[in-house]
This record gives C-alpha cells, sequence and structure tokens, in this order.
C-alpha cells in the first residue's frame, strides 16, 4: 500500500487537450491511480486533439516558466519527471530547464518525444524539431519513442512492419548512443498478429519484446495511456520488464474494450474501466 508518508510526486508536462482522452486528462488519471501526487504543467490547452478538425489552441508557453520557478522557490521535488507532447522549440528548452531546477539524483526522467505517427511528422511541426527534441532526449534516463518518432530521431529513413529484430536492435543501440540508458519504443511487430513494445538496456547491450494479439484500426491516446503506465509503475518500484508489460496489457484491453464497443476511435479509447484492475495489478 501506497500511503500519505511515502507518496510518490511525479510532474507531468503535457498539453490538456480537453475532449479526446490523450496527454494530461489520461496522465493525471493514470498516475493518480498508481497512487501518485501528478503534479501538472500543462504547455497548451487545446479544445480536443489535433486529430479532430476545428480544435481550438491556447499557447501557455509564458507560463510555464513563472510555474517552474515557482515551484523552485517552494522547494518541490519530484520522483519522475515525465515529458510528452512539446508544441514549440522554446517549450523543449523550458522542459530541460525544468529537469534542471527540478530533479535530482534520484529522479527517474522519462521522455516520450511526442511528435509524429504513421510515417509522419505531425503538420504543426518544422523539418528541425526532430533535431531540437534530441537535446531533451539525451536527458532522458528512460525515452519512449514509436517507430516513426526513433527513425526522426536518428534521421533515417521509416520503414514499416512487419519488421526483423536486427532493424529493431540497431534502432535501440542508436537510440540509446543520445543519451538514455534505457528505451522503451512501441509499435514493433514481427508478423500481423502481434505488436507491442521493445526494451532495451544499453549496459547489457540486450533487448526483451513483449508482444500482444493485434486489434485492427487506429487509436487516439493509446501512446499516452501506455507511457503514464510505465511511469506510474516504476514509480511504485516495478521493474522496466514488469512496468512495460503492465503498460502493454493495460493498453491493449482498453483498446479491446474500445473496440468492442464500436466507439468512434478519434474519441479515445476506454481506459478508465480498467483502473480498477491496474490498481489490484500493482498490489496498491
Amino acid at each position: 500500500m501506497i500511503d500519505d508518508d511515502t507518496q510518490k510526486r511525479v510532474l507531468a508536462l503535457h498539453d490538456l487537450s480537453c475532449f479526446g482522452s490523450c496527454s494530461l486528462t489520461v496522465a493525471l488519471p493514470i498516475i493518480s491511480a498508481c497512487g501518485h501526487d501528478c503534479i501538472v504543467l500543462p504547455n497548451s490547452l487545446l479544445s480536443t486533439h489535433t486529430g479532430i478538425e476545428g480544435f481550438t489552441y491556447l499557447d501557455l508557453t509564458p507560463q510555464m516558466r513563472p510555474i517552474m520557478e515557482h515551484w523552485g522557490r517552494l522547494g518541490l521535488d519530484f520522483d519522475c519527471i515525465y515529458t510528452g507532447f512539446l508544441g514549440s522549440h522554446e517549450q523543449i528548452d523550458i522542459a530541460s530547464d525544468t529537469i534542471d531546477r527540478l530533479a535530482d539524483f534520484d529522479t527517474l526522467v522519462v521522455v516520450d518525444p511526442a511528435m509524429a505517427d504513421n510515417g509522419e511528422l505531425y503538420p504543426t511541426f518544422d523539418e528541425e524539431f526532430p533535431v531540437h527534441m534530441r537535446r531533451l532526449c539525451s536527458r532522458a534516463d528512460i525515452l519512449k519513442p514509436n517507430i516513426t518518432e526513433a527513425c526522426l530521431l536518428l534521421g533515417i529513413e521509416y520503414k514499416e512492419g512487419p519488421y526483423d529484430k536486427d532493424w529493431i536492435l540497431m534502432v535501440l543501440r542508436e537510440l540509446s548512443a543520445l543519451g538514455p540508458n534505457k528505451i522503451v519504443l512501441t509499435g514493433v511487430y514481427f508478423d500481423d498478429t502481434e505488436i507491442g513494445a521493445a526494451i532495451y538496456d544499453k549496459t547489457t547491450d540486450e533487448a526483451e519484446y513483449i508482444l500482444r494479439g493485434a486489434i485492427p484500426g487506429i487509436y487516439y491516446g493509446t501512446g499516452d495511456i501506455f507511457c503514464s503506465v510505465v511511469v506510474g509503475a516504476m514509480t511504485c518500484g516495478k521493474s522496466l520488464l514488469e512496468s512495460v508489460e503492465i503498460a502493454v496489457d493495460f493498453t491493449r484491453e482498453s483498446i479491446s474494450r474500445t473496440y468492442n464497443a464500436e466507439t468512434d476511435p478519434r474519441y479515445g479509447v476506454n481506459f478508465e474501466a480498467g483502473l480498477p484492475s491496474l490498481i489490484r495489478r500493482l498490489g496498491l
């Protein structure tokens, strides 16, 4: 059990999309369900995620640094700093400064370089954005890109799956050369029946794969769900392998729940109904 005396504090630095089950509307409930105090630093406010036409957008960059500096004056410390979608080069710089100001030796830094999918950079970003993102990735203890983001970070041509293990291992090694000791690569599959994640540890030069049955369709927000579970589980003291296994299962169950209900996948997946089982699996 996690009680008030041992409660961990996680800083989630993401956008806030009010509708569509992604970013902070995913990270906050999942990390809180894992028993942690989830502190948020929103970088933008959107009516919906960008996959839904006509969204409104408010840039919160002018507020980010004053918020972070106020926390510094209060002497707040964090067990984990978790960055997701960042909307500009300046926000990347602020995220790096936040790590400098608020992380100590024991703080776990997890970077999800949310900037691309399905072989393409998000249209809101210029071609230089991945170059700037590399600077933040070098600060991570754990880096969690998808295949598209990995290729952009490395400056290599995007490759569609199914993949072979030699190519995946090459990508994992090159990502670790950017700085992080551990890599979690999502969207990995070797045939059309299973999909999941690869884990790489630079100290052992070994890769492990956690794959589950594939479900047809494209579902928004699943990367945020997956990474939030990894962050929550690791902050509970689980190993990276255990955390990724829990995250793969939780994400797949959320997708399956949505697929069976035949709801519009643009609106996000039903992860909320799985939170009680996540709490039980973590032994809380």
